[in-house]
């Protein structure tokens, strides 16, 4: 959430931020000066009221007289209908808040869409196999490990079954990612909820905007996260950090829940997108001064994965059109397909400055006895599946079919090194 100062305290300047977003930031932003204004006007009355009330408690002398009851009587309705008024105004003026949003860094580069995005680095060659090389829905039937029939008996369109070294493959990555955030990287693991309540998902910035591509339990009034972010984000929600306690850094792994409501097309061949996947995530709560160096030190950590993995891959920073609405400054990495011959994203880095912590009310003291302040969270994949799965499927594929497990995986893999095809069966 925006802070509220921010619609009241040099207007113009916020509005010219969310102009580099689009012009509906822009028209909502419009609608929540106004509002504010009418809850304020609507405040500074009630309080005259109420002043006005005990000003007239105070001056009683012994039994009020008709007159004086007629007085309260008038005084107390108008002020009931005044707080009637202030309440509706008041929740005019968070809703509106609420689908506000972030303001994009000054850093952020101007753009629609993710056509405008900016290559600031590279690392590693794009594979250019000697041979056709398959792509990775087609490459993992000869393998055996991808079974796209069997996700749609169970579940319909976008959901898949790994099997055996595909599985095996999946498992050893999340274990890899973990030990590395972990042990290397200074990572706190967590193993939290996959079920959250609504004040969860409001609190990181999936609601109210993105319900539609959520999954929700009416009955229970609990949502399936997209993102172990969500509760990681959340875990301090309505507290108070202590001092010397930032920054904290947490990782993650879940399964992630989308609705994928996406046009048909070349993107749901495979598993590249799904409805259900893996990903190891991290989060950052951070001093507010340290923001953008941890959001270069996250950058760092997701990279780290995929260069152990051998995956060449493209840095991009997300352009005003294709930055997140919670987030004020993003990079996204690029993982290299041999097979379907393109990039694809596998992880997110993302600075959300305070527009979480206020909605989830997360504060932190430097001192004991100091002010409360707002942290500043971030949040990174470390990284995704099965994108990650699908590149290293596609890069390592060998003539004979077979693929070459990464170095960083086989110790995760019992030694395997290489997954081979299977024998297919031949009917008389």
């Amino acid at each position: 959430m925006l802070n509220p100062e921010l619609l009241r305290r040099n207007p113009d300047l916020t509005r010219a931020a969310l102009a580099r977003r689009d012009d509906e930031s822009v028209r909502a932003f419009d609608r929540a000066v106004e509002s504010d204004t009418v809850w304020r006007e609507l405040t500074a009355r009630v309080e005259a009221l109420r002043a006005q009330r005990n000003e007239q408690s105070r001056g009683l002398r012994g039994k009020p007289s008709p007159e004086q009851l007629d007085q309260m009587r008038a005084l107390r309705d108008e002020l009931a209908g005044l707080e009637t008024q202030l309440q509706s105004a008041e929740v005019e003026r968070d809703t509106l808040l609420s689908w506000l949003p972030n303001l994009p860094d000054a850093s952020v580069p101007m753009g629609k869409d993710d056509a405008e995005n900016v290559l600031v680095a590279t690392w590693g060659e794009p594979k250019r196999l000697d041979f056709q090389p398959l792509p990775h829905w087609e490459l993992a039937e000869t393998l055996g490990i991808l079974d796209l029939e069997a996700g749609a008996r169970l579940s319909g369109a976008r959901f898949f079954v790994l099997k055996g070294a595909g599985a095996m493959l999946q498992r050893a990555l999340t274990n890899f990612m973990l030990d590395l955030h972990v042990h290397q990287q200074g990572y706190t693991e967590v193993h939290a909820p996959y079920l959250v309540r609504g004040e969860v998902m409001y609190g990181s910035g999936q609601l109210p905007k993105f319900a539609d591509n959520l999954y929700h339990d009416e009955e229970e009034d609990l949502w399936l996260i997209p993102t172990s972010e969500v509760p990681l984000v959340n875990l301090y929600r309505e507290q108070i950090i202590g001092p010397g306690l930032l920054p904290l850094k947490l990782t993650a792994q879940s399964p992630c829940f989308r609705r994928e409501k996406v046009a048909a097309g070349r993107d749901i061949r495979g598993i590249k997108r799904v409805k259900q996947f893996y990903k190891v995530e991290m989060v950052r709560l951070v001093e507010p001064e340290d923001s953008m160096q941890h959001l270069d030190a996250l950058v760092a950590d997701a990279e780290a994965v995929l260069r152990l993995l051998e995956l060449p891959y493209q840095r991009m920073l997300l352009c005003t059109g294709d930055l997140g609405v919670a987030m004020a400054k993003t990079f996204d990495l690029n993982v290299w397909c041999a097979g379907s011959d393109e990039w694809q994203e596998v992880s997110s880095c993302s600075n959300a400055n305070d527009f979480q912590a206020r909605r989830a009310n997360i504060r932190f003291r430097r001192e004991q006895g100091g002010r409360t302040e707002y942290p500043h969270t971030l949040n990174g994949s470390g990284v995704a599946l099965p994108r990650c799965l699908i590149a290293i499927l596609e890069n390592n594929q060998q003539p004979d079919g077979s693929v070459v497990i990464p170095a960083a995986l086989r110790p995760y893999m019992g030694g395997l090194a290489r997954i081979e095809p299977v024998a297919q069966s031949t009917s008389s």
